[in-house]
């Protein structure tokens, strides 16, 4: 039942590569966003009850569908919304081959050459920022979240010797951390999760840049000093979710240094660029992280979810994680058990979809994605400003936040509302899906160029519609 003979298991095979196929052909005229209820769905859903078996080609088929109309092309060039990649087609072979053959890579004798790959795959990155690749190790993680967590508690082990045995009843005072005020809020929900409470986390001011004010920085670590709380940590940004704005890393690691703090560096969005040669300069000071965050889901556009936890000393994960396991075999090669180094103990191969994708594009074939990405949105940029719209900062890493500067001198909540409706106007024409958000607490439009598939006739459709819906707007006002 569970697994059909040959000839049907290849024909289902089959059905699959077109039922893929079809999606990539029809990809530009589908609309980027559904226009669905809950009630549509759920009706849909009543005739799987579950007590009767269905025909696997007609559920396979009644499920592509549903997940194609009722769901986000994030792989359309007109979607410029979250970090949700248009997946590489390496990455998708990828998952296929991980899901049949269900390799488990928490331990090295379960899967030899998977966790080999995944090491082979983290020391190049490790290399590329900058860490020293003889010592640094890492893993993959389900995503940003995971690996920001990761830090944490690898960074709260290295500063509190007893924190492993006695958790934080063994800190002497509060132990606390910083982010600047752009920071991604995982780590709010990260320092509830590992018993240290969100007021743990201390925001950071930023300049006219959106960049963390260093100086301030300092003042913060001193006064929590004084104060005695137990500063353990600095969160850097490098590519802040709103912006794409990275934080002055190199200043950021002296006052580490200093401090005897631990660097970590968020850079789920902005790592990917590490691989550009000429857009690798903005993470200058990046080689002195302890730990760094990067997802391969997002700029270099692997099937979700991939995210990568690098360590700066592969023994500090293993102090982290390590545990003594009776019902799972001891493996001959030292160090290489991913259990014994990350969170998870079952896992898929995650880094197998990226090992694909890199081996077949090659470093240079990335580069070029990257660049063409980050050229969209500075493109975008140009046309915007051309057209009476205002730039809320210069373009970052492929991320475009602007206001309408037809708008005059609304009210902060007025120019919210009145965005939010051009917003909404754009994202009901079915060819574009964006977004608003605030920066600095004044609400901006946001752009951000996820798919590699988006071309300059994308961008100016984009500020066709945004014109549009702008005008449309005057009329009714």
């Amino acid at each position: 039942m569970l697994l059909p003979d040959s000839a049907e298991r290849l024909e289902l095979l089959q059905q699959t590569g077109k039922l893929i196929d079809e999606y990539y052909q029809q990809l530009e005229t589908l609309p980027v966003a559904p226009k669905v209820r809950s009630s549509e769905i759920r009706q849909f859903l009543q005739d799987y009850d579950f007590e009767q078996s269905h025909d696997l080609k007609q559920v396979l088929d009644t499920t592509y569908r549903a997940l194609r109309d009722w769901g986000m092309k994030v792989a359309h060039p007109g979607y410029y919304g979250l970090f949700n990649p248009a997946p590489s087609y390496a990455g998708v072979l990828a998952d296929l081959l991980a899901a049949a053959l269900n390799p488990q890579a928490g331990a090295w004798h379960h899967q030899p050459f998977g966790v080999e790959m995944e090491r082979h795959v983290i020391k190049y990155f490790a290399g590329r920022f900058g860490l020293p690749v003889e010592t640094a190790y890492g893993n993959f993680t389900t995503g940003g979240s995971e690996a920001n967590s990761t830090g944490v508690l690898l960074a709260l082990t290295r500063q509190l010797p007893e924190f492993t045995r006695r958790g934080l009843r063994a800190a002497a005072g509060q132990p606390v951390f910083y982010c600047s005020e752009e920071f991604h809020h995982s780590f709010e929900k990260i320092a509830h999760s590992c018993g240290l409470g969100r007021d743990a986390v201390r925001t950071i001011a930023t300049d006219s840049d959106f960049r963390m004010i260093v100086s301030q920085l300092e003042q913060a670590i001193n006064r929590d000093r004084e104060l005695g709380h137990l500063p353990f940590m600095v969160v850097a940004t490098a590519g802040t979710t709103n912006a794409g704005i990275i934080d002055p890393l190199a200043e950021i690691a002296a006052v580490c240094r200093q401090q005897q703090l631990h660097l970590h560096v968020d850079a789920a969005w902005g790592g990917a660029v590490i691989l550009s040669d000429k857009l690798k300069s903005c993470l200058a000071g990046i080689e002195h992280a302890d730990t760094i965050t990067f997802d391969a889901h997002k700029l270099l556009s692997v099937p979700m979810a991939a995210g990568l936890l690098i360590s700066r000393e592969a023994r500090w994960l293993a102090d982290t994680f390590h545990v003594e396991t009776a019902y799972v075999p001891e493996s001959s090669e030292v160090g290489m058990d991913n259990y014994r180094l990350s969170l998870q103990f079952s896992r898929r191969l995650i880094g197998l979809k990226l090992f694909m994708t890199l081996a077949s594009a090659g470093r240079q074939g990335y580069a070029e994605t990257i660049e063409h990405q980050v050229a969209m949105a500075e493109y975008l940029a140009g046309r915007l400003v051309q057209h009476d719209w205002r730039l809320a900062i210069a373009p970052s890493l492929a991320i475009v936040c602007f206001a309408d500067q037809q708008a005059g001198a609304l009210a902060s909540e007025q120019l919210a509302a009145h965005q939010a409706a051009i917003v909404a106007a754009v994202v009901d024409s079915g060819r574009a899906w964006i977004s608003v958000t605030r920066i600095a607490g004044q609400p901006v439009i946001r752009v951000c160029v996820t798919s590699y598939l988006t071309r300059r006739r994308h961008v100016d459709e984009l500020l066709q519609l945004l014109n549009q819906a702008r005008a449309g707007l005057a009329v009714q006002g």
